[in-house]
Order: C-alpha cells, then sequence, then structure tokens
C-alpha cells in the first residue's frame, strides 16, 4: 500500500449511555445514519460480530474491513484496500475514544475527528427525542 503512516486517537465526551452508544456503533443500521461520507458496499447483519467482513466507500475509495473484536465496551476493525491498518473504538456511559492507525493517502485526522463529531451529533438528537416523547 503506498501512503503515509498515520495514527490518531481521540476521546470525547458524549451525552449517552455506553448501551446508547454500543448501538450506534455495532448496529449498522444506525452506524449509516451518522456515518458522514461513507455508504456501505453490502446489506450487512443486523449487529456487527467478530470474522464479520464488508467494504464501506469513502468517495471512490473502497475500504475493506474484518471484525476482530465486538463487545459490549469494544470494536476493532482491520482495515485493508484505501486503508491498510486498524481503528478501535472504546466507549463507556458519556464517552467514547477511537484509534486509528494505518498507511493511507486519505487524511484519517480529519476523517476521525469528523466521525466523532457526526456521533456525537447524531446521539444529541437521539437523547433529546426520547426526552421529549418522554
Amino acid at each position: 500500500m503506498l501512503g503515509n503512516f498515520q495514527q490518531t486517537q481521540l476521546r470525547i465526551e458524549i451525552t449517552a449511555s455506553a448501551n446508547t452508544i454500543r448501538d450506534s456503533l455495532l448496529r449498522p443500521e444506525q452506524l449509516q445514519k451518522w456515518l458522514i461520507g461513507q455508504r456501505f458496499a453490502q446489506s450487512i447483519p443486523e449487529e456487527l460480530h467478530q470474522g464479520l467482513q464488508f467494504t464501506t466507500w469513502t468517495g471512490p475509495v473502497a475500504v475493506h474491513h474484518r471484525v476482530d473484536v465486538a463487545k459490549a465496551n469494544c470494536l476493532r476493525l482491520l482495515l485493508s484496500g484505501g486503508i491498510d491498518g486498524f481503528h478501535e473504538w472504546y466507549w463507556g456511559d458519556g464517552w467514547v475514544q477511537s484509534r486509528l492507525e494505518g498507511i493511507s493517502f486519505l487524511p484519517l485526522n480529519l476523517g476521525q475527528t469528523i466521525s466523532l463529531l457526526s456521533l456525537r451529533q447524531f446521539l444529541s438528537a437521539e437523547t433529546s427525542t426520547v426526552i421529549r416523547n418522554s
């Protein structure tokens, strides 16, 4: 793979429970609602699980994912194609952390920052909807 080795790690506070964050990361139906600029190449099961393989597209660039770990508070994806590396997610009540390492021409830090801010905005809107409907 050609490109630059990049590594980035971000942690942000999010007004959401660990279970809500988990569903937003492990359930593709939710994931596709907030993951800006990426589209999924095929249908994916209701929930990500270890060993699952799928492809996303960022513009014309395909990134192949293999789920290495999918637990109640952790997701680790092995990446190939447009990014050769891995993406780890950890979360708990009120916070989420993302660690991304790989070789790519894509600006990984920018993409990671946009993704985390989009997740925060999505979960804030979800929380507001639940509160209004209560």
